[in-house]
């Protein structure tokens, strides 16, 4: 299978060791689905709260990649990553317009970026969703458990109809992991997908740690789909370990996987998630797939 990517963050020979990984592949770069980028006021109170020790990580957590915004842009591309993200979510009502048009302008300046959108529930969300499709925007994220909202909140049922209507990916924090939330979990999910059974749902850490449960969700909608972010890695599989009963299950859902990293907010190198993704052994063709191709496909990279 070759040398595993698995290099400390900074150290010589990391980024050329990613660089082999997708050329041994036969890939032109990777597609990273959950990348953060947001304002830089903002990304420092992300930081410090992971430095805290906040209750939703519960856990240390030191950030591998504290670097300016230029820096990390550069780190991406040295790399080899094509396409990514701009993750940023509100954690309370009156930010997330605000955001958006920061997204706006970032994805302007950044034509690697995927231009990213968010949401909230609360009054005028259908508007500003509308805004910012009209804008460009190609993908949303929406974070239930920083939120700390139901997806079913009857002010965002619009906003869905849009996303919906117009077949846009929703990177979606919805599983209960590092600890659960209010609304965290498959059932508020199913509850969505019931009455938006078309919505592009990406749900971000494979739906850790409720894995079993979120597969089901995605072979039941055709449209749902699952980001690799963090899942596999040696950081998670220690508390929260991803069944070895359900590999198979990644092999037939292979269409429907996307990489997703969580850069710059993880722990370790960037190419531990892809040498976790690799020993898995399900595989060159589900590798290349899930890295680029089936990404590449959902946002017309290709």
């Amino acid at each position: 299978m070759g040398k595993p990517p698995h290099a400390a963050p900074g150290k010589p020979g990391e980024a050329e060791a990613v660089v082999a990984f997708w050329r041994r592949l036969g890939l032109p770069g990777l597609v990273d689905v959950h990348t953060h980028f947001m304002p830089e006021r903002v990304l420092a109170k992300v930081w410090a709260y992971f430095d805290g020790v906040g209750p939703l990580t519960n856990r240390e957590w030191p950030i591998a990649y504290r670097h300016d915004e230029e820096r990390r842009l550069a780190v991406l591309r040295e790399f080899g990553v094509r396409a990514f993200t701009a993750m940023l979510y509100p954690h309370k009502p009156g930010m997330a317009r605000w955001l958006n048009g920061w997204a706006a302008d970032f994805a302007a300046r950044t034509p690697d970026c995927l231009h990213t959108a968010t949401l909230f529930p609360e009054p005028g969300v259908e508007g500003y969703v509308r805004e910012a499709l009209e804008a460009g925007a190609r993908v949303f994220k929406a974070h239930v458990q920083v939120g700390a909202y139901d997806p079913n909140d009857a002010l965002l049922d619009p906003a869905w109809g849009l996303l919906a209507d117009t077949g846009t990916p929703v990177v979606t924090h919805c599983g209960s992991g590092p600890v659960p939330g209010k609304h965290t979990g498959p059932e508020p999910v199913g509850r969505l997908l019931a009455r938006h059974p078309r919505l592009r749902l990406v749900v971000a850490h494979m739906g850790m740690p409720e894995y079993a449960d979120f597969l089901d969700l995605a072979e039941r909608h055709g449209e749902v789909r699952l980001d690799t972010t963090m899942a596999f890695t040696d950081f998670s599989e220690r508390e929260t370990p991803f069944p070895r009963e359900e590999r198979a299950r990644l092999a037939d859902l292979g269409d429907r996987i996307l990489l997703g990293t969580d850069f710059p907010n993880i722990p370790y190198g960037y190419g531990h998630q892809l040498e976790s993704l690799e020993r898995l052994g399900l595989g060159d063709a589900w590798l290349r797939e899930v890295c680029h191709g089936n990404a590449a496909r959902l946002f017309g990279l290709e």
